[in-house]
């Protein structure tokens, strides 16, 4: 739970359904033909388009440990085959957000102001062995 009034947090659009299992615990390595300097917490925002439930909401809180070249060897974590240009974002600590609140997603990486009284339940993930 975020224990303070309000916090201002990096958060990511992602595109349902993998929106839903980065929140569920079941996504760890979410890819994209970018990678940033940052690393940290990072609010895991629900993509309008598609129109999936829950779509345009705050899901989850995850810890943005590491970026790397996708590889063959992390597909089952990332849920998608490899593909050219593609870095894996490895993401830990999956908080699901226990009632998900409205966001304007944005492309590449946004701040958002997540109220304080938000609060958030551990996800377990499923880790291959040797990841």
């Amino acid at each position: 739970m975020i224990e303070t009034d309000s916090v201002r947090i990096k958060a990511l659009s992602v595109k349902q359904p993998w929106a839903n299992m980065i929140a569920n615990g079941e996504k760890t390595i979410e890819t994209r033909l970018w990678k940033t300097p940052y690393r940290g917490e990072l609010l895991i925002c629900s993509s309008k388009d598609p129109d999936i439930y829950p779509a345009g909401f705050a899901l989850a809180i995850v810890r943005l440990v590491w970026i790397g070249r996708m590889s063959e060897q992390w597909e089952a974590e990332a849920k998608c085959p490899t593909y050219a240009g593609a870095y894996a974002w490895h993401l830990e600590d999956a908080r699901k957000i226990v009632r998900p609140f409205r966001v304007k997603g944005r492309q590449r990486l946004f701040e958002i102001e997540v109220p304080g009284d938000v609060k958030t339940v551990p996800m377990r993930t499923r880790r291959k062995a040797g990841c």
